[in-house]
């Protein structure tokens, strides 16, 4: 039991500060916040992310350009363009390595405003750094563990924000239903969205890239809108008008 809540925390408390950090603040900037709370937030990114941290500035960059190009040869991480899952997910690590690292040049309006905290980003990258997380999944788990094929779940563990969003990147634009008809093969996957938190109301995001509620029919719901409600009335971030 230990083992599965403790899969189920890491795989909900990343999703979540993915969706809600790098996706709906840093790259849509749907609501504001104070630098302190940015700082708080790539904090708890790192911290829930282990092993597999993703910056907050290139995933915008990433994620812009996903909606910019999205199903041509210019998109980071589409279907069309590679042989299966883990092709696409290599070819998206080759550019988001080349954006950290400054070795292409990117167009600012894929910049512009993105959270940027480079000393951190550059800790947080280092493979030492990455690497110490593994022990402490692989104790937790010696620990815990009553039988050793639990053990294939620390993969997925050290892998978790690039595996989330290759859930989304490949099969929201393979699988699904559409409510909108729009230029390209995004798709909603789940009429509940229960595994990935409003995420996988891909077709819906593409159609409306700036709406902070991924959920568009009354059935599809989306729990990290309520949290975003709630910490607008808390004063941690602030709604934009048009979101």
């Amino acid at each position: 039991m230990a083992i599965l809540l403790f899969f189920v925390g890491h795989w909900y408390l990343s999703l979540f500060f993915q969706t809600f950090f790098h996706h709906r603040y840093a790259a849509h900037k749907m609501f504001t916040m104070s630098k302190l709370w940015e700082k708080i937030f790539f904090i708890g990114s790192f911290i829930t992310h282990g092993s597999s941290y993703l910056s907050p500035y290139v995933y915008g960059i990433l994620h812009r350009m996903h909606h910019s190009y999205a199903d041509t040869e210019k998109d980071p991480h589409s279907p069309k363009y590679s042989k299966n899952i883990l092709d696409m997910m290599w070819k998206t690590k080759a550019i988001y390595n080349n954006i950290l690292k400054e070795k292409i040049k990117v167009s600012e309006k894929f910049t512009k405003d993105l959270p940027q905290w480079k000393s951190f980003d550059k800790i947080a990258d280092l493979w030492v750094v990455r690497l110490m997380w593994l022990p402490l999944y692989f104790l937790f788990y010696w620990y815990f563990s009553l039988h050793w094929a639990w053990y294939g779940l620390i993969i997925i563990h050290a892998i978790m924000g690039p595996f989330h969003g290759a859930i989304i990147n490949w099969f929201a634009h393979k699988i699904g239903y559409v409510n909108f008809k729009v230029n390209d093969t995004s798709k909603n996957i789940l009429p509940v969205d229960v595994l990935m938190l409003g995420e996988g109301y891909h077709n819906n995001h593409h159609s409306h890239p700036g709406r902070a509620n991924f959920g568009m029919k009354w059935h599809e719901l989306d729990p990290v809108y309520l949290v975003i409600r709630l910490f607008h009335q808390l004063g941690i971030i602030k709604l934009r008008k048009n979101s």
